[in-house]
């Protein structure tokens, strides 16, 4: 009977992780597409002083994104690429490309709660994270990411809250290599545009500077549109940096 028991406990765990599984592939793909372009708009708060920044981005899967900054003046025309888990940077002021080493990948993103990671795209949840059911309600599920032994992230684990109806995310809890809650993502406003889905507004809140934030607006989002090869190369940085 024991052997029985264990048997059945072990087939409906195995069931639950390849539901994990086939939640966050939806998830990861709604994010991504094929290929995904977008402006967007990012209010950052810190320290009672707020300023505003436009961006725009392209990416290309897990491993190819280039971003431009619009606005401020001050700003316009720095740019960063991420090929293969390298990262550059090009700022127009001193007309440099620096490559920003991995160990800068927690570093926050030109002043905001963006980690270098997250404004690359760095990391795929699918690549990178084994997932497990925490609580299901309903048609939201919680969801808990643990990053794989050779997975080159920055995060201990995340706690995700989805909603399996859009396959998006309402909440992302960040933690870091000792368990302890470092940030938290809130997503709303999601809207539809094909056959993804994705939260338009983002607010990321660190949890040791509470009086500091950052929003951001996500606008003329573009799916699975023909996107120039040209974007995903080092001379991408200068170049498209005009």
């Amino acid at each position: 009977m024991a052997k029985v028991v264990i048997a059945f406990f072990m087939f409906c765990t195995l069931l639950l992780a390849g539901e994990a599984d086939d939640i966050i592939k939806k998830l990861d793909n709604n994010m991504r597409g094929e290929n995904v372009s977008m402006k967007l708009t990012m209010k950052i708060v810190s320290m009672g002083h707020e300023r505003t920044m436009k961006i725009q981005s392209w990416s290309e899967g897990t491993k190819k994104s280039f971003t431009k900054v619009l606005y401020p003046p001050k700003d316009k025309g720095i740019t960063f690429l991420s090929l293969n888990n390298q990262m550059w940077q090009y700022v127009p002021k001193i007309e440099r490309v620096i490559k920003i080493p991995a160990s800068m990948m927690l570093q926050n993103w030109m002043g905001s709660d963006i980690t270098n990671d997250d404004i690359v795209k760095q990391s795929s949840v699918v690549e990178d994270y084994d997932a497990k059911i925490l609580k299901k309600d309903g048609k939201l599920v919680t969801l808990e990411l643990i990053p794989k032994e050779d997975a080159a992230v920055v995060w201990g684990k995340i706690v995700s809250l989805i909603d399996t109806e859009t396959y998006t995310s309402q909440k992302d809890i960040f933690y870091d290599e000792d368990m302890k809650e470092v940030r938290i993502f809130f997503y709303k406003d999601v809207k539809q545009y094909g056959k993804y889905h994705i939260p338009t507004y983002w607010k990321i809140q660190p949890l040791q500077k509470k009086d500091n934030y950052t929003e951001m607006l996500l606008e003329d989002v573009k799916y699975d549109t023909e996107i120039s090869a040209e974007y995903f190369k080092k001379s991408a940085l200068k170049r498209f940096s005009r």
